[in-house]
């Protein structure tokens, strides 16, 4: 019997009696991180790392959460349990299991370079790895953290010099925080929208160290607006909220920015190809570096990616699951703009 298996509620270990990430109720969840379509309402109780717990918290109310920290050992019906780094947002976590000398890691979603937040993502060998793939395509090769900062720094720079409000939009959880960050290195006037306003007190309360910001209220004037940096999330973009900002323009930050017309057709003034998923090298190395001879893939271009670790030699399939839906990423090659993945797939 395998460790997981794949079901209509979720991923099931039959062994342990527990779900990871479960779409639907169940009685013991275990979460990777906190977005939406990882963690979900209505278990009755829910494990997950510390980190994690303040945003279940906010975003799933009182429940019985319990926590562990990286590395930590827990025993479910003779299962053995651990979250390591996942290095995707605050708190996200890949979990190991081991039964009968068999070792199986799901990573929930991931990034393998440090973004100064999430944590150095950490290689946890395995005999069987479930991995996603959002950005399971060749043509996406990130910018290194550093760079992307300096981008949407300078174009800041040049809207306060033309006398312009930035508005950027990047997903509540992950990169508004990182966003934040780098704003803060060229402006005190950081406004932000409700939703990221709530993300931020509650790990300013959990005691994270983040820039001051203010949120943006039907008091706020559009004085104090003027020259500002307004960080929303996606889908404040274009809606009535909008339209109290004086003359601004608005940046987007994806990783469907790295394809080259994307911020045209999307009608934005800028892209920041900034993700909180690995890239194309860094799904290949997570996946190497876990030495896994069967790889099950989640989400994302599945069909490329699980066929491209089959010619690597590496043991591969598709499963199907309700991850890759949430705000910000989740999006349908099409809506990325993305027409034809087979011949960006050739391409490289």
């Amino acid at each position: 019997m395998p460790l997981i298996e794949f079901s209509d509620k979720g991923l099931c270990c039959p062994q342990g009696q527990f779900y990871i990430d479960p779409w639907k109720p169940v009685d013991k969840a275990l979460i990777t991180h906190g977005h939406s379509d990882h963690a979900r309402w209505g278990s009755q109780s829910y494990l997950c790392h510390s980190f994690t717990k303040p945003i279940l918290q906010l975003r799933l109310g009182d429940n019985p959460y319990q926590t562990v920290e990286w590395g930590e050992t827990i025993f479910m019906n003779g299962v053995k349990i651990s979250f390591h780094p996942a290095g995707h947002v605050i708190g996200s976590s890949q979990i190991r299991l081991e039964y009968n000398g068999e070792v199986w890691v799901v990573s929930g979603d991931y990034k393998v370079v440090n973004d100064g937040l999430s944590g150095q993502f950490e290689a946890v060998r395995c005999n069987t790895f479930i991995t996603e793939s959002t950005f399971g395509l060749p043509i996406y090769k990130w910018k290194s953290p550093e760079q992307i900062n300096k981008d949407i720094q300078s174009w800041i720079q040049q809207n306060t010099a033309d006398k312009k409000t930035s508005v950027i939009t990047a997903y509540s959880l992950g990169k508004a925080q990182r966003v934040i960050q780098a704003i803060a290195e060229v402006t005190e006037k950081i406004y932000v929208h409700g939703a990221i306003y709530n993300v931020h007190e509650a790990l300013l309360k959990a005691g994270w160290k983040l820039p001051t910001v203010h949120r943006v209220t039907y008091e706020t004037t559009k004085e104090e607006l003027a020259g500002s940096v307004v960080v929303a999330p996606p889908s404040a973009d274009g809606s009535s909220w909008m339209k109290r900002f004086p003359n601004y323009v608005v940046g987007v930050c994806s990783g469907w920015m790295q394809v080259r017309g994307n911020a045209r057709r999307r009608n934005v003034d800028a892209g920041f190809a900034m993700s909180d998923h690995a890239d194309w090298p860094g799904l290949l190395q997570a996946v190497k570096a876990t030495g896994a001879e069967k790889v099950f893939v989640t989400h994302g271009f599945q069909a490329t990616f699980s066929r491209y670790l089959n010619e690597l030699g590496i043991e591969a399939g598709e499963v199907k699951t309700e991850y890759g839906n949430d705000e910000e990423e989740g999006l349908t090659p099409s809506a990325a703009g993305i027409e034809d993945v087979e011949k960006l797939a050739e391409d490289e």
